[in-house]
């Protein structure tokens, strides 16, 4: 659903860029003797470079935006499949009676993984089976009698590890909706379209010219698209790699 939206906005951007030149162009041999001058010109050029500068700003900001939202989910990625692989290993070190603990486990790690998952299903994911899944391995944690103060020490340790997973992965799910608002986007949009239609003003009418506008809506509707796409980083073309989760799976699996 991500992708569909955010490729809709980028071939609405490319629209709205194509379209803004080509009507000014249209228009402005219409328009009368008065408002064709060179007077009239240099204020369009000054108002479109204001804009210009405005739009380099805000691009900007969004990219930092989006890089720092993309590295923390991944950073936060490799947390969570630590955090996977260690209580996995203490449950080993308790003993055979966490075998039944153990179970649930594997079949979580291969659900946020994506092995086990029809539909590809990412650690951002917050269905019911998941949960269940995660209160099923509190449940049988908490079952467990620990025979001396070692094995108490490393319940209470899993313990811990498994209300860190549980935060973990509410921080993924609470970062996977993205953090550029919309507004911010229809202002960079609007301003783009005024510095392409004041492109289109006394630009000659030749297929050099309106080839040079498609390519450049196709360009900026295309990088927008990628920002938009990293602030979003558990679907379309810029994801965060899967290969933390995988090897979490293998190291219990083994």
């Amino acid at each position: 659903m991500c992708v569909m939206r955010e490729a809709l906005i980028a071939v609405m951007i490319f629209l709205c860029l194509t379209a803004a030149p080509l009507v000014s162009m249209a228009i402005w041999p219409r328009l009368p003797v008065r408002h064709r001058d060179d007077d009239t010109n240099n204020v369009v050029r000054l108002a479109a470079n204001l804009f210009g500068v405005m739009t380099s700003l805000v691009l900007g900001l969004m990219i930092n935006s989006a890089k720092n939202t993309f590295e923390s989910i991944d950073s936060n990625v490799h947390a969570y499949a630590t955090e996977l692989i260690l209580l996995d290993r203490i449950l080993r070190e308790y003993g055979p009676e966490t075998d039944a603990v153990r179970q649930p486990l594997v079949v979580y790690v291969q659900r946020v993984a994506g092995d086990a998952s029809p539909t590809g299903e990412t650690p951002v994911v917050a269905n019911r089976l998941s949960e269940h899944l995660l209160t099923e391995i509190g449940t049988r944690l908490r079952a467990l009698e620990p025979a001396d103060a070692a094995h108490s020490a490393l319940l209470q340790d899993a313990g811990q590890r498994l209300q860190k997973v549980v935060e973990l992965r509410w921080i993924l799910i609470e970062q996977s909706e993205g953090t550029i608002p919309a507004p911010l986007i229809a202002m960079l949009v609007a301003w783009l379209v005024l510095i392409f239609a004041s492109f289109g003003f006394r630009a000659p009418r030749n297929a050099i010219t309106v080839s040079t506008f498609v390519v450049s809506a196709v360009l900026i509707a295309g990088a927008i698209y990628l920002i938009l796409d990293m602030d979003i980083p558990f679907s379309g073309p810029i994801q965060i790699s899967p290969a933390p989760l995988q090897r979490a799976l293998a190291e219990l699996q083994r």
